[in-house]
């Protein structure tokens, strides 16, 4: 919703070159934006390159100005500054908190305690599996997950947080009137009327490589930990961890396979000093909540149990790394027809899950 200062917030932030550290030391400067861009071009430059200090005086792109202040007058839309009291307090506790955040959704939520949960795009079907489970059983708890909209873990991890009280904010790399990626466009509108979204970029900015590494720090920032299920060791989610982890946070993460790379990331982590966690209660202990009784494990949705002695003896042999079509029929003994087909019954029951390469992962 609107407000009288609305404008010059924006005013100040879509000019061309404001970043936060140029936005912080203006205020700090002048007190307020409207102070700021009432200022002479000659007192701005005294705190900020001449360039910039024409640029505000010469205002932003009356265009985006006009888009930005529509957006606002649509119910659900809230422009969140640093004079605001729904400003989330935990992200003024880091080094360049976002002057301001454009938010579509439940505001409330930035109040409350949550967890980031991220790892790669590129998830096995375990990873996704066990992101859902440890968002939904957290959600249950009322923890609310704060991830970035990316596919794979961020995708489980805000279908868990939505399927408990806690529910789920998104952070995205983009304008809030583009769903980045596009694959996620019905997510983006569920987690907009049952979550938040929210972002920093003004409204029309595209999804360029280095948003997202920007978008990282909210997610920690807002969060009092940051859970890591899968990650490569060049992935983004260790910077997130990076950030976390400068920030004060605890960082959490699922160890795997030694022969996976979607759990290098993760074995790296747990060697600097990251918390090796199996289970949701896991994180509450550290965080200094009680876990609950009964607490489950991550689970393939209603898995079916073997249906005969021989496919309990070839989930055996699967054991929990990916394995092999050939190295499989070696270890269960039998022949490659034979186990062909009881993977197919296997797979069709939620069992195990077929990854690329012609390997198979057996799912917990």
């Amino acid at each position: 919703m609107r407000d009288t200062d609305s404008e010059d917030w924006l005013r100040l932030s879509l000019t061309p070159g404001m970043g936060p550290a140029h936005t912080c030391r203006l205020l700090a400067a002048f007190g307020t934006p409207a102070q700021v861009l009432a200022a002479s071009q000659a007192s701005l430059a005294r705190h900020v390159p001449d360039k910039l200090a024409q640029a505000l005086k010469q205002g932003p792109d009356p265009e985006k100005l006009a888009r930005s202040l529509a957006w606002l007058d649509i119910p659900e839309n809230r422009l969140l500054t640093l004079a605001d009291s729904d400003y989330p307090a935990s992200l003024l506790e880091i080094s360049d908190p976002p002057p301001v955040l454009y938010a579509k959704g439940q505001v409330g939520l930035l109040g409350g305690a949550s967890l980031g949960v991220v790892g790669s795009r590129n998830a096995t079907p375990q990873g996704v599996q066990n992101a859902e489970a440890f968002s939904r059983d957290l959600s249950q708890r009322g923890w609310c997950i704060v991830s970035g909209l990316a596919l794979g873990i961020d995708t489980a991890a805000h279908r868990g947080g939505l399927s408990g009280p806690g529910s789920t904010i998104a952070v995205v790399g983009t304008g809030l009137d583009i769903v980045y990626p596009a694959r996620n466009h019905a997510l983006a509108h569920q987690i907009a009327a049952e979550g938040l979204i929210i972002s920093e970029f003004a409204l029309g900015t595209p999804g360029r490589a280095g948003n997202f590494p920007r978008r990282n720090r909210i997610i920690s920032g807002l969060a009092r930990g940051v859970l890591v299920v899968e990650a490569a060791l060049q992935s983004g989610s260790l910077i997130t961890a990076r950030e976390a982890a400068e920030q004060g946070r605890e960082v959490f993460a699922i160890p795997g396979s030694i022969h996976s790379t979607l759990s290098k990331g993760c074995h790296q982590l747990i060697k600097h000093g990251a918390k090796l966690v199996e289970t949701a209660a896991d994180i509450l202990e550290e965080l200094g909540a009680a876990p609950a009784p009964a607490v489950l494990r991550p689970t393939a949705k209603n898995p079916a149990a073997p249906a005969d002695a021989a496919e309990a003896s070839l989930l055996a042999a699967l054991g929990h790394d990916p394995l092999d079509i050939d190295s499989l029929v070696t270890r269960a003994n039998l022949t490659p027809d034979r186990v062909y087909a009881m993977l197919l019954t296997l797979e069709l029951t939620g069992q195990v899950a077929k990854l690329p390469g012609g390997r198979y992962q057996r799912l917990a």
